[in-house]
């Protein structure tokens, strides 16, 4: 059975300096995700993220992993999400999904896929369909 979370969060992203020769030539942006999520989803997140823009303005891509720890719907475990991100000329296309096997505690067997919501006022909201299965290790 597909269950449905939504709420709130709160996101800081800093930008960190590249740490290498090859980074430096990539010239692509990477930063830390710290986020809370509220709601459903009472949880913190960490992780990092790749971006960049190009020269046509409100065109961009990034990608990132983070790491969610806490409680969904109530029950604890944490749990991978791997965002993949597009901007052409300002229209925003995104997936983010559940890493496969990436849940554990109570979350383990955890698939699915979240939507991000940004209001006009920079407010964070989240949409989240997920199904708990068992892991079959065959």
């Amino acid at each position: 059975m597909t269950h449905h979370a939504s709420g709130p969060f709160e996101v800081k992203v800093t930008p960190q300096k590249p740490d290498t020769q090859i980074a430096r030539t990539a010239n692509l942006g990477r930063l830390t995700i710290d986020k809370r999520f509220h709601g459903d989803l009472e949880a913190s997140a960490k992780g990092e993220m790749l971006a960049t823009q190009s020269d046509v303005k409100g065109s961009a891509g990034y990608v990132a992993l983070e790491r969610v720890t806490g409680k969904l719907q109530g029950r604890s475990g944490s749990f991978v999400l791997l965002h993949s991100a597009t901007m052409k000329r300002g229209a925003p296309e995104s997936t983010i999904t559940v890493v496969p096997d990436s849940g554990t505690g109570e979350l383990t067997g955890l698939t699915g896929s979240m939507r991000i919501k940004v209001a006009a006022d920079g407010a964070h909201s989240y949409e989240f369909d997920f199904r708990i299965e068992p892991r079959s290790d065959g």
